[in-house]
């Protein structure tokens, strides 16, 4: 079955057959867990997009809410706070009342993959989501790719080769429509506790995206 291209979010997608089986199979074993599809989260006219991998299985997939429960979630709601885009440091459950002050949480896969690692095609697969998601943004809006596979399914879902911008913590892109793009590495455990991502690092690509997105930088 076909999902029609401009949707945005389906709660409902079933369109991964491996991700919807380890989806139920999560259920009947925590019944309690979300174990659905995680939707966006934040404002709807965000200035700053932040593109993440997927939901994890005992986190966001458990709570609904990208990047809650889970411990990249750790840094991040820390940082953004700190930056002004959230009302509270700690992003525990769905129902916390922590909000998004002109930013959006995004991933680029939706439904929680075995391992954490989506499959080539799943990403394929879910990037008619986040190409929807795209095309309703302001234009100068700023996205955060956080790694690789985000910053890959950001060129896909706007149609730009990936050959002209290469991924690096740090790097910037400009893409069509006047959006902006800030790569960091991923603020997963394994990248922080290896040191490859360090606070310092995070905050900084943090603070430069935030800079393009409140027009405080060229």
């Amino acid at each position: 079955m076909t999902k029609p291209a401009d949707i945005a979010f389906d709660p409902n997608c079933t369109l991964c057959p491996r991700l919807a089986e380890f989806l139920a199979a999560g259920k009947r074993e925590f019944p309690h867990y979300h174990c659905a599809p995680v939707a966006p989260f934040g404002d709807d006219d965000a200035r700053l997009l932040i593109v993440g991998l997927a939901p994890g299985f005992h986190g966001a997939n458990a709570t609904g809410r990208p990047f809650t429960g889970d411990y990249a979630g750790i840094l991040l709601y820390e940082t953004l706070h700190a930056f002004g885009w959230s009302t509270a440091p700690v992003s525990v459950a769905a129902d916390d009342g922590l909000r998004l002050l002109g930013a959006r949480i995004s991933n680029s896969v939706k439904c929680v993959p075995p391992g954490n690692k989506p499959l080539p095609m799943e990403i394929a697969t879910c990037n008619r989501y986040l190409a929807a998601e795209l095309a309703a943004l302001a234009e100068g809006t700023v996205l955060l790719a956080l790694g690789a596979i985000a910053h890959g399914a950001v060129l896909r879902a706007l149609g730009c080769r990936l050959s002209a911008h290469a991924f690096a913590h740090g790097a910037e892109h400009r893409l069509p429509r006047g959006l902006r793009m800030v790569d960091s590495y991923h603020c997963s455990r394994y990248n922080t506790n290896t040191r490859r991502l360090t606070p310092a690092m995070f905050h900084d690509a943090v603070g430069r995206a935030t800079a393009l997105a409140r027009g405080l930088a060229a």
